[in-house]
This record gives structure tokens, sequence and C-alpha cells, in this order.
């Protein structure tokens, strides 16, 4: 590690680099990866010996610039400002607020690049951890005593501030806006309903000064009743939470809803045929649901099996019946097209810049494999496909339903239909 000593005095006989006084900053990590761990435990030396390094951008401008925090710099102070500006209170007054609008500030920072990244809130995943930005953002804007919807003003601060820097938050933002608005609607009232069970909760619980896990568990898989929300409540009435016994429900339900057995890697339950056709036909219906429905949808989840293919995409609303058959109809139009499949490989970054469809949550390699089919589909993909969508033969939607909040899901079949 390599630290800044920014010249005030130490605070004591002990200060040094892990004191928190801030006369010492971390700059700079070095990792030197030298070592493999083999599976009995044992190391051997790597092929390709490398170091791995990451610098603080905040905290090099903080420096810098000469600020006391990295909240003092250019990056956080539009969104600190804004945040001042939306409740009436002044930042730095006490420590209590000022760590709500840093809360706020860094929470909200990251919540608006994640949504630019196209993930949506969910109960497990990436999603989740979203959702807790989110959720905790709004808490400690309650704690400053601001009750109204808020999350927009500041995402539209933070996507003026880095748009320059980072396009997709311009491209995207009506997405950011619209997701960030739907969840900040449905934690509040979630947070209604979960304080009126938390209040019964805790007249069920008795003289017992710990509340049981699965009761907790049911406040938050019933309600969205945040954890950390239902743990700081507890404190303030004596009362501890079982974590234990939350955290192993809580394992138990991500573990089913992740549960769908025999995929690999892609989505593809094996490389027959069957699920070929059905990776080509996935293929086109992206591309028809971005046609008939949003330019701005992409695929938040794939599962293929031998039998039917099922994809989940952004959308905050049903895709209605007529867009249904348009989307089936067109599928069919390009399958009786006989339209050729191609793979060509190319730099990632031109694969980007030409408007290739990709899940750009995946991390791809500098070189990545594009299947194009004619001019109507063309995406970032490891394979493998059909030569010809004649192939497909048909083309049929069998059930659009709801996935997760702001994620829709399409399940379809090909062959021949009478």
């Amino acid at each position: 590690e390599i630290f800044y000593d920014d010249g005030r005095p130490k605070c004591g006989p002990n200060c040094g680099p892990s004191c928190h006084c801030g006369k010492f900053t971390e700059i700079w990590n070095n990792v030197f990866m030298q070592y493999n761990k083999n599976a009995d435990g044992t190391f051997s030396p790597l092929a390709q010996k490398n170091v791995d390094t990451g610098m603080g951008l905040e905290r090099i401008l903080r420096i810098l610039n000469g600020n006391e925090t990295v909240y003092d710099t250019p990056l956080f102070t539009p969104i600190i400002d804004k945040i001042a500006e939306i409740t009436g209170k002044k930042y730095g007054e006490n420590d209590d607020d000022t760590r709500a609008f840093r809360i706020i500030a860094d929470h909200m920072r990251a919540a608006t690049f994640i949504l630019g990244d196209g993930v949506v809130p969910a109960k497990i995943g990436q999603g989740y951890i979203l959702r807790r930005l989110i959720r905790r953002s709004s808490r400690y804007m309650s704690k400053l005593g601001y009750e109204e919807p808020f999350m927009q003003k500041i995402a539209e601060v933070i996507v003026n501030n880095y748009c320059k820097a980072y396009p997709e938050l311009e491209k995207n933002k009506d997405f950011i806006f619209t997701n960030i608005n739907n969840e900040e609607l449905k934690f509040h009232k979630a947070v209604m309903k979960g304080l009126r069970r938390f209040d019964q909760m805790v007249a069920e619980n008795g003289d017992s000064p710990v509340l049981n896990g699965e009761t907790v568990f049911r406040l938050y898989d019933t309600y969205g009743f945040p954890i950390e929300m239902t743990v700081e409540l507890a404190a303030e009435k004596g009362l501890k939470v079982d974590m234990d016994d939350f955290n192993g429900r809580f394992k138990k339900h991500q573990d089913v809803s992740k549960g769908d057995g025999g995929t690999f890697k892609g989505g593809l339950a094996d490389h027959s045929e069957e699920t070929t056709k059905l990776h080509t036909a996935t293929h086109l219906l992206n591309a028809a649901l971005r046609k008939f429905v949003s330019p701005d949808i992409h695929q938040k989840g794939s599962n293929i099996t031998a039998e039917r293919l099922r994809f989940d995409f952004n959308l905050d609303r049903k895709v209605t019946p007529e867009e249904l058959k348009q989307i089936e109809d067109w599928v069919n139009e390009c399958i009786k097209a006989e339209i050729p499949v191609e793979c060509i490989e190319m730099p990632y970054e031109q694969a980007k810049d030409e408007g290739v469809e990709g899940v750009f949550t995946t991390k791809y390699g500098e070189i990545v494999k594009v299947y194009r089919i004619g001019d109507v589909s063309a995406e970032m993909c490891g394979g493998p496909h059909v030569k010809n969508t004649k192939e497909l033969q048909g083309f049929k939607i069998k059930k659009e339903e709801s996935s997760a909040a702001g994620v829709r899901r399409i399940k379809a079949v090909v062959g021949k239909f009478d």
C-alpha cells in the first residue's frame, strides 16, 4: 500500500497509516501475484507473474485539491449541494447530518451507475445490491427530515456531472430515472406497511429480548422491509435480531430463487440441435422486442432447454397482446426469409461502437464473437447458432409474465406448427 501523509501533526504516539485520524490516506494498492493455490493447498509459481494495481480517483483528487475529505471534491460537491437544496439542511453542521449527506451522495452515485449498466432492483443478486443502495438513501433522507420523492433530482445531477466521461449515463438516463422513481415509490409503500407489521411483531414478541429470524425474514420477504432497518428499529427498542437464523433463511431463499439446474454458462442446457435453434430464436426475439416494444430493452437473463427458450428483459409493464403478435409474426417472417447467420470476430470496443447488442454487465475479452442475422440482429455471443434462419421452421410465444420488479419474461418454442 502507498500512503500519503498530509503533514498535519500526529494525533498521538501510535499514529500511523492504520490510524483513522485522517493524517494518512491510502492512495494506491499493489497486489503482487506470484503463486497459484492448488486444490491440495500447496502453492505453485504462476507462469505469468503480474502486479494488480489500483488508485483511488477521489483520494488523488482530494490530495491535489487540498480538500479535507473526498466529499469536498468536485466529484461529490454538486450532489451534496443538491441534497442541501432539497432538504434545506446545511452540510457539515453536525456529525449525524454530515454522515447522512455522505451516505446519500455515495449510494445515489453508485445506484445511478448500476442502473446505467441496465441492472434493475430485485430481491437477489446485483439487483438486490442496487435495491439496498436506493432504500438506504431513502432512509437517510428521512433522517434529514425529508419524506418526499427526491431521487431523480439527485440522479440528474450525477448524470450531468459524469456523462462526458461515461456517455452511457446520458444514453440510458430515461431508464435510470424510470427505475429509480419506481423503486422509490415501492419503498415508501413498503415502509408504511412494514412499520405497522414491525410494531405488531414487537408486541407479539412479549418479554423476549430477541426477534426470531423467521418473523424478521417474513417481514423482509412479504413487505420488502430492509433487514438493516429492522435491526435499527429493534435496537431503538432495546431488542436484538437473530441474524444467524435470518441469514440461513435468506440464503435458502436465494438458492431457491436461483435454482434452474442443468444449465451451462450462457443459459444453454446443452449444445444439441434443438437448443441451438432456440438460441438463434432468442436473438430474433431480443431484436423484435427492441423493434416493437422499446429500443431500451436489453437481456436480463436467458435459459434454454431442448423444449423451450426463456428470455428475461427489462420492462416496467406487460407486453400487450398486440405487441406479442407483432413480435411473433416478425420472427416468423425472418424465418421464412431464410436469412444467413454469420459469426465475425472483432475487438470488443469496435463491437460497442457499432452498436452491437451485448450483456454489458458481462466481462468480455478484448476480442469477441459477433453473430449477425442479416441486418436484423447483431449480438456478442459465444454461440452456437444455426447457419440459416430457415432451420427454425417456425416460432411461437407460449407465455409472457413478470420475472421480477421491472423485469418481464417470455417463453417460446420453435418448430413446425399447423
